[in-house]
C-alpha cells in the first residue's frame, strides 16, 4: 500500500478532504494530510483566492515541504485538489524517491528540463476555467517529454471542484466516477 502526501485545495482543509484521505485509509493507504493554511478556510472562490494569495506561494511551498520532510524516505505518492494538485506535482518533481502523482482537478508548469519517470493520474472537469484544455493539452506532452507515464480522464459536465459535496461545483456521478480509478492507479504503484 502507498503512503500519501494528501493536499487540499485554495479553499482550505474541507471536510471534502478529509473524507478523502479517509477513503484512501479503508483501502489500506497511509494518507498524511497537511494543513497549509492553518486552520484557515475558504466559503467562496474569492476568499480562497484572497488566503492564497496572503499566505503567497513561496510560504505554501516551504509548508508543504515541511510537511513532506518527515515522510520522505517512504517513496511518497503526492496528491491534491486544485491549488493541493500543483503543490503536489511541485513537490513530486523535485523528489526522486516519489513512487507517484495523483492530481484532482489541477496542474502546474513544469521546467522545460525536469525529468521523471513516476505515474501520473490526473482526473479534470471537461471543461474546466482553472485548467482550460489548450493548457492540458501542453502540460500533457510536457509531462511525456519529461519522461512521466501520464493517464488523464476528463469529466465533462463536471464544474471544477466537482468531488466536493459542499460547493456548487459537486457533480455526485463524476465524483464516484475518480475514485475506482484512483484507488486502482493506487494500487499498481
Amino acid at each position: 500500500m502507498a503512503s500519501i502526501l494528501l493536499f487540499h485545495s485554495m479553499y482550505g482543509l474541507r471536510p471534502a478532504v478529509t473524507a478523502a484521505a479517509d477513503r484512501l485509509r479503508a483501502a489500506g493507504h497511509t494518507v498524511h494530510v497537511p494543513d497549509l493554511y492553518e486552520g484557515r478556510i475558504a466559503d467562496t472562490p474569492e476568499d480562497g483566492e484572497a488566503l492564497r494569495d496572503e499566505i503567497g506561494r513561496d510560504e505554501l511551498l516551504r509548508r508543504a515541504v515541511a510537511a513532506a520532510a518527515p515522510h520522505a524516505g517512504d517513496g511518497l505518492v503526492y496528491a491534491g485538489f486544485s491549488l493541493g494538485a500543483a503543490v503536489a506535482q511541485t513537490l513530486a518533481l523535485a523528489d526522486e524517491k516519489a513512487r507517484g502523482l495523483l492530481l484532482l482537478h489541477g496542474t502546474s508548469d513544469l521546467a522545460d528540463d525536469a525529468r521523471t519517470e513516476i505515474p501520473v493520474q490526473l482526473h479534470v472537469a471537461d471543461p474546466d476555467t482553472y485548467e482550460p484544455v489548450d493548457w492540458q493539452n501542453a502540460w500533457y506532452l510536457r509531462m511525456r517529454n519529461a519522461g512521466a507515464d501520464v493517464e488523464v480522464f476528463r469529466y465533462p459536465g463536471a464544474g471544477h471542484l466537482f468531488t466536493d459535496p459542499d460547493l456548487p461545483d459537486y457533480d455526485a456521478e463524476s465524483a464516484e466516477r475518480v475514485w475506482p480509478i484512483a484507488l486502482d492507479f493506487l494500487k499498481g504503484l
